[in-house]
């Protein structure tokens, strides 16, 4: 019961924070604007940087947003049939409902990873993810279980035509991002 418990929670969870970060970049995350590319006087790309305070803003907000969520979630939580948990398709869907709850314990952390590769001759391949993670308790009749969250959704990926430093690229956005105490107990 424990597992199929998690399991719902943490599809939810899921759900929400993936929500929440497609919602808040698609307003405001352009990679033109965030990313500045510097080129010398052949075209050739000589430095890239992030704008940092544009990227933990909007982390920011993406951390606030998946908090009011997940204090919904909190107060509302989940239900399945009892069935559910034997794993067989024919009763599933009977049984008497199993509420699960939950609560947000510990921090809302919002980074981002960024990935270079070769995308073929004179191209590389930029991606950025969000990272977001949390941890709270599902609680079930009579049983309480921790469980931490990570969803990682990318947010951009754009190919880099040109010729590229041959000193290794390296963004440093571990630094970004944003931690927020979870508003439960």
């Amino acid at each position: 019961m424990v597992e199929v418990a998690d399991s719902q929670m943490r599809t939810k969870i899921v759900e929400i924070i993936s929500k929440t970060v497609l919602t808040e970049y698609s307003k405001r995350f352009n990679y033109d604007k965030i990313m500045n590319i510097d080129k010398d006087k052949q075209g050739n790309i000589t430095l890239l940087r992030a704008d940092t305070l544009k990227m933990n803003s909007i982390a920011c907000d993406v951390s606030l947003e998946a908090q009011r969520e997940l204090k919904k979630l909190q107060q509302i939580g989940i239900k399945f049939p009892l069935g559910y948990m034997f794993k067989n398709n024919l009763i599933a869907y009977y049984g008497p409902n199993v509420k699960v709850r939950m609560e947000p314990i510990g921090y809302i952390e919002t980074k981002y990873l960024s990935n270079f590769e070769s995308a073929g001759i004179n191209q590389t391949r930029h991606t950025i993810y969000v990272q977001v993670k949390t941890n709270v308790k599902v609680i079930i009749p009579f049983k309480t279980d921790v469980i931490e969250v990570k969803n990682q959704v990318p947010i951009c990926e754009t190919i880099i035509v040109g010729k590229t430093p041959e000193t290794a690229i390296d963004m440093n956005l571990d630094s970004a991002g944003f931690k927020m105490k979870s508003a439960g107990k």
